[in-house]
C-alpha cells in the first residue's frame, strides 16, 4: 500500500472513530501513529477523501462525506441559505455570516457541469453557471436544496 493511500486509510478511521473539530487534531493523531504531515497535505487528503466541516450541536465537526452523510450536508447546506438572486448571467446566494464558503464548496463538490465555479465571501456566494440557458437548472437546484421559504428574484 501507498504511503497516501495507507495515510488517508488512517484518516478515514480516526474521522469514523472520534469527533474531530480541527485539523491540528488529526494532525497530532496521525504523527502519534508515525505519520508526519503538513496541514496542505491534510487538505488535499480531505479533499480526496470527501471529506466536510459541519457545524453540529457539539460544534465544528469533520465528516466523512458519504451517501449517509450526503443528505445530512445538503440539509445543513440548506439551512444555511438565505435569498438567491440572479441576473442574466449569473447567479448571487446570501448565506449565514461565515458560511458562504462552505455552501461554495458544497457546490463545487457535486461537479455539476451547469456550474463553471463559485466565488465565495463571507455571507455571499457568486455561483457561475456554463451557460445563462442554464440558470434555471440551477436555481431549481438551490430551491430543492434549502429548507427555507425564500423568494428568487
Amino acid at each position: 500500500m501507498s504511503a497516501k493511500l495507507k495515510r488517508q486509510s488512517k484518516i478515514k478511521r480516526i474521522l469514523s472513530e472520534r469527533i474531530i473539530s480541527n485539523q491540528d487534531q488529526i494532525l497530532r493523531m496521525l504523527k502519534s501513529e508515525g505519520i508526519n504531515v503538513t496541514q496542505a497535505t491534510l487538505s488535499r487528503d480531505f479533499a480526496d477523501l470527501g471529506v466536510i466541516r459541519v457545524f453540529t450541536e457539539l460544534g465544528v465537526q469533520y465528516l466523512l462525506s458519504s451517501v449517509d452523510y450526503g443528505k445530512e450536508i445538503a440539509k445543513l447546506v440548506g439551512l444555511e441559505i438565505l435569498s438567491v438572486s440572479h441576473n442574466e448571467t449569473v447567479i448571487v446566494i446570501r448565506t449565514l455570516a461565515g458560511r458562504a464558503q462552505g455552501v461554495a464548496h458544497y457546490i463545487d463538490r457535486l461537479n455539476k457541469e451547469e456550474v463553471l465555479g463559485t466565488i465565495a465571501g463571507d455571507d455571499t456566494v457568486l455561483v457561475i453557471p456554463n451557460s445563462a440557458n442554464n440558470i434555471k437548472k440551477i436555481i431549481d437546484f438551490l430551491e430543492n436544496l434549502s429548507t427555507r421559504n425564500y423568494k428568487v428574484t
